[in-house]
């Protein structure tokens, strides 16, 4: 990714920064979201390891120092400050809440601390990896609870936001829980398991839909998964019964799901097909598959693809990347917006959650040198220092196992595709304290 995969704010702001001298104070900026959207009792935190990969990659390439030279923006801007981007590199550390963790509004799931200018432009790279992959393992831990144990496969490719946005939904829906992809990068970059049928156009290539079918199972085999609504369902099923065909599963990608699910299982049963499985497809989303299950569906897996690359209901996230503490002449100065409806809490922080008997019931957010509270573990860990990440990546399948255990933490009402309860996220009596004292001086000097 291009260091110029940025707002134009970000590099001007350096641009003054360096002016100003201020480039090198060092800075704390965090990373939250301040509300849910609606259906949502809480998040899943996603896209922390290709942050990282971003933040160690941070160079500006020669070719792009000049055509920043040559950009109106910058008429005013001496020669040293564009010498400096020619050794720019981000030289900071950072904090995180572990990929796969529900977290809240108002937590931070990710600290930067480092020199005004480096922190200052991460902002937009890391708000865009880290909401559109939060937001794609929001929507696929709802997903993943409404099959009840049956494995989701994620389809969203094609109508993903371009490719890299396909590669980051693929990753993110593994870790909060999908069984695969059908996104072939994903598998080879990240190791998630591959799923795949056949398109209708394959059906339509041959003379026959049945002699598309034996071309097929003559090549795959035991991999066989055959698409059987390009025509009529119920026929198609017929047919796979009387070629003796033996395939893995067949897939329902339209009509009336549950009552082709039906007719299809029955005809597979008794035609000798107990074991190859049903697979449903079609603009699902976790209400239709939630539906689908409680009505007893024969379904025995979902492929889903728009309302998880996109988030459908939920595309965007709220979230914001804000300056919390800078020096000031040798020491740290805290800060806060007091903007309407957009007000922040000051000071470097630390989220900590109450788990008892195996239940989440709380989270305090408290500031970093505080005592958490006596049954509370930190979510915000060190995971790089001096511009390089601290621990090797663990694996996605190391990460889906994390996330399963901790979204079964959360109480069974946030976990409701209704859910509308609310879990209690509260200020230390430190935070609150500091954010009175600012309020205090910001009065007395109006």
């Amino acid at each position: 990714m291009s260091i110029l995969s940025t707002d134009l704010y970000q590099l001007t702001m350096i641009a003054g920064y360096f002016e100003a001298n201020r480039h090198q104070v060092p800075a704390t900026f965090e990373l939250f979201v301040r509300r849910l959207p609606s259906n949502r009792a809480f998040l899943i935190a996603a896209g922390l390891e290709s942050a990282l990969a971003y933040l160690e990659s941070l160079r500006f390439e020669a070719d792009e120092i000049a055509w920043l030279r040559g950009q109106p923006a910058f008429t005013n801007v001496g020669q040293r400050f564009f010498d400096y981007l020619a050794t720019f590199r981000f030289t900071g550390e950072v904090w995180a809440i572990p990929e796969g963790t529900p977290y809240f509004p108002n937590e931070p799931i990710l600290r930067v601390t480092a020199p005004l200018a480096e922190a200052q432009l991460a902002e937009t790279a890391l708000l865009a990896v880290m909401n559109y992959q939060s937001s794609v393992a929001s929507k696929a831990a709802r997903i993943v609870h409404a099959a009840a144990g049956r494995p989701v496969m994620e389809f969203g490719a094609r109508r993903a936001h371009g490719l890299e946005a396909a590669l980051g939904a693929a990753r993110a829906a593994f870790v909060a829980g999908c069984a695969g992809t059908s996104f072939v990068e994903a598998g080879r970059r990240f190791d998630v398991p591959l799923s795949g049928t056949m398109a209708h156009s394959w059906v339509l290539a041959f003379s026959s839909e049945l002699d598309a079918f034996v071309r097929y199972a003559e090549l795959f085999k035991d991999h066989t998964v055959l698409l059987i609504d390009t025509f009529d369902t119920v026929e198609a099923a017929k047919q796979i019964v009387r070629s003796g065909l033996r395939a893995q599963a067949v897939r329902l990608d339209s009509g009336d799901l549950l009552a082709l699910s039906r007719d299809v299982r029955r005809i597979l049963d008794e035609g000798g097909l107990a074991a190859t499985r049903i697979l449903a497809s079609g603009d699902l989303d976790e209400w239709h598959i939630a539906d689908l299950v409680a009505a007893g569906a024969p379904i025995d897996a979902f492929g889903v693809g728009t309302a998880l690359s996109t988030s459908s209901d939920a595309p965007a996230l709220s979230g914001v990347y804000k300056l919390v503490e800078i020096g000031e002449r040798g020491n740290t100065r805290s800060v806060m917006k007091r903007s309407t409806d957009k007000a922040t809490w000051p000071g470097t922080k630390q989220v900590w959650r109450t788990t008892r008997s195996g239940h989440a019931v709380e989270d305090v957010v408290t500031l970093s040198n505080e005592a958490g509270p006596q049954d509370g573990v930190p979510l915000l860990e060190p995971v790089m220092a001096r511009g390089r990440r601290l621990n090797q990546a663990p694996t996605l399948a190391a990460l889906q196992r994390r996330a399963r255990m901790l979204i079964a933490q959360l109480p069974d009402t946030l976990r409701r595709l209704d859910a509308a309860d609310i879990y209690s996220v509260t200020q230390s009596a430190g935070l609150r304290e500091l954010g009175a004292q600012i309020e205090l001086e910001w009065e007395s000097s109006r």
